[in-house]
């Protein structure tokens, strides 16, 4: 395949079948993961940055001379940067400190300028210094992943039909983590559109506040919310599964050492919930997850030791 651009090969990333035969599983169930990680940019959010950006240039919200700002735990501003180096627009993201210093090296090396807010006002508070920001700079654009509907739109166009092309209707359950809820929100809609009887199941670590437990740090990097993503209003969630650094991380090295993934840590935390997930379900159920992103961007926080 020749390609004339690496936004080309944007979606349409592979599934991988994963069984009882590596994984404690009932008699003939299955477990599906879309492997979002093989993207070019390393991450699901190379369809978000891609779609935002090719939007707002149709609406005419952003021309060349603009400057994009966005809070990000990295991804979505990799994806962002990713996209709209095509066209030469400035990037500047605003990322709480504690975020992987690989993610930033990434951002940086396609040409984005970044802006750090301190680790203890999580993303509030890059939220509120990204607008701050955009109120002073001229010609500035925030596409605002965390509140731009735009965002579960991308997924309910891109994603969730390329899941239903491959399984059809024999899913029976769907289950991701949730950051900013786009990819959730907009699997999920499709989904159930074309199969009213899936289980929608939502993934987070511990210090998530959507199952209903405390706010607070974890290891765990690109989901988990301090505040409930406004795409999840009308998405009927059956469950949440809670996931802890240690669960996370172990099962991320599992997936490593067992199906040669190098994934990162949400990942890992979708894969402990899938599997708790098959496993309360009857024989021969079909679930299917999203490995959002790769390792190498969490090599720094020592995700393998």
């Amino acid at each position: 395949m020749i390609i004339s651009s690496i936004r080309e090969v944007i979606g349409n990333t592979p599934m991988l079948k994963i069984t009882q035969k590596e994984y404690s599983m009932p008699e003939g169930s299955s477990i599906y993961a879309k492997l979002d990680y093989l993207n070019p940019g390393g991450s699901i959010k190379d369809r978000l940055g891609l779609s935002l950006i090719e939007k707002a240039l149709e609406k005419r919200s952003i021309n060349q001379s603009s400057t994009i700002i966005e809070p990000t735990a990295g991804n979505t501003g990799i994806g962002l940067a990713l996209a709209a180096s095509r066209y030469g627009i400035k990037t500047l993201f605003v990322i709480p400190e504690k975020f992987s210093i690989e993610k930033q090296q990434l951002m940086k090396a396609l040409g984005a300028e970044i802006i750090h807010t301190p680790t203890k006002d999580g993303i509030v508070g890059a939220i509120k210094k990204a607008k701050e920001l955009h109120a002073t700079i001229p010609n500035s654009y925030l596409p605002s992943q965390f509140d731009n509907f735009d965002n579960p739109l991308t997924y309910y166009e891109t994603l969730g039909p390329e899941i239903f092309k491959d399984l059809g209707p024999t899913i029976t359950s769907f289950v991701a983590g949730i950051g900013s809820g786009g990819t959730f929100a907009g699997v999920s809609q499709y989904l159930l559109e074309k199969q009213e009887n899936i289980r929608i199941i939502g993934v987070e670590p511990e210090g998530s506040i959507l199952n209903g437990g405390p706010s607070h740090g974890h290891d765990i990097e690109g989901i988990g919310v301090e505040f409930i993503p406004p795409f999840l209003k009308d998405i009927p969630i059956d469950q949440f599964f809670t996931i802890s650094d240690e669960e996370g991380f172990f099962y991320t090295r599992q997936l490593a050492l067992n199906n040669g993934l190098l994934v990162g840590s949400s990942s890992g935390a979708a894969f402990a919930a899938a599997l708790k997930e098959v496993q309360q379900l009857p024989p021969g159920s079909t679930v299917v997850t999203i490995f959002p992103d790769a390792s190498d961007r969490y090599l720094s926080k020592n995700i393998y030791l």
